[in-house]
């Protein structure tokens, strides 16, 4: 590990409490940024940070600074963003007011724009791009899990940002195409919808020729739409992208042996958006299969299943909101039909 830092976490649900509780473990100092709601449960339970693979942290809340006032951003050394793409802005505007100067900023957000809203917003600071692989479930009680495989991948500096903030059981790796690495990864995050629609855990969703043929389709027009854009997108697995949708199509048997040398996942393991209709807030789908929409939209293209996801998606949060629905338990051929 690195020499030890003072990282605040901007922002923290279940990605920053889950990497917070890691470096403090780690032996950094450690403040969480959060809700009230999230400083409740873990001032009453503490924090108990474990993983798919076996780790288990517990820290008490005495370990770790806890407050939804941004002043405590003052004193780190390095601050991680971690907050939804939709409050970006407002999270560099207190950033802004409260961090220190001489901090370095990262995010660790889904998509690819905040990076850029940041620096508009941080001239001041240094700020670099962080893709987070792997997914962290609340499973309360104070508890974070993470439930599927990958070392955080961090764009390279001077100052080696992530050899300082590596750890065994937390890998932060440097990169130095980070845009590519952001655009890999949201290639693989279109599966994100697509989990919160189906209902299903992640790996037995997966697990199922029809929903990865789905996905094979949506990387497949996104990668079309990405061509146009001039955006050559990087692998986030040992596999070249544009091998990604011939994988995912092979019969269930095979592709089982070759996810299997790739990515580990917990049975437990949902995606992020699927929580989020689960209790009513609202989802980052204009950062990703909208993103792809907004792009096919500059190149007179079309990309109608990712505008369908949209809309489905959508819809899902409606209902979600009046009627506490959650997820809608869609069938594969059903998002096929759907009309955007």
């Amino acid at each position: 590990m690195g020499t030890s830092a003072s990282v605040a976490i901007a922002g923290a649900g279940s990605v920053g409490c889950f990497i917070g509780g890691m470096l403090r473990a780690g032996g950094h100092r450690v403040s969480l940024l959060a809700r009230p709601r999230v400083i409740d449960d873990i001032e009453r339970h503490g924090l108990r940070i474990t993983s798919y693979e076996g780790l288990d942290h517990r820290l008490n809340s005495a370990e770790i600074t806890l407050s939804p006032d941004p002043a405590c951003l003052a004193g780190a050394d390095i601050v991680l963003v971690t907050v939804k793409s939709d409050d970006t802005a407002a999270m560099a505007h207190l950033i802004a007011q409260h961090a220190r100067k001489g901090a370095v900023i990262v995010s660790l957000q889904n998509g690819t724009g905040n990076v850029a809203v940041l620096r508009r917003a941080l001239p001041d600071h240094r700020v670099l791009a962080g893709m987070v692989p792997f997914n962290v479930l609340s499973l309360g009680e104070g508890r974070f899990h993470r439930a599927t495989s990958g070392a955080i991948l961090l764009e390279r500096d001077d100052a080696d940002t992530a050899r300082r903030l590596s750890q065994p059981d937390l890998v932060f790796r440097a990169v130095d195409d980070i845009a590519g690495v952001q655009w890999g990864k949201l290639l693989v995050n279109l599966n994100n919808a697509l989990n919160a629609l189906s209902g299903l855990p992640l790996r037995e969703q997966l697990g199922q020729r029809a929903w990865r043929v789905l996905l094979a389709d949506q990387i497949s027009e996104a990668l079309t739409v990405l061509k146009a854009e001039g955006i050559a997108p990087v692998s986030t697995t040992p596999l070249p992208v544009a091998f990604t949708p011939l994988i995912l199509k092979l019969p269930d048997a095979l592709f089982h042996k070759v996810a299997a040398s790739m990515v580990k996942i917990d049975p437990k393991a949902r995606s992020s958006m699927w929580e989020d209709l689960q209790r009513g807030r609202r989802t980052e789908i204009d950062h990703l299969q909208g993103a792809i929409v907004a792009l096919a939209h500059r190149h007179g293209l079309t990309a109608p299943l990712s505008a369908r996801i949209v809309a489905l998606i959508r819809a899902a949060e409606q209902a979600g909101q009046e009627t506490e629905q959650g997820s809608p338990g869609l069938a594969p051929e059903q998002i096929r039909s759907a009309r955007s």
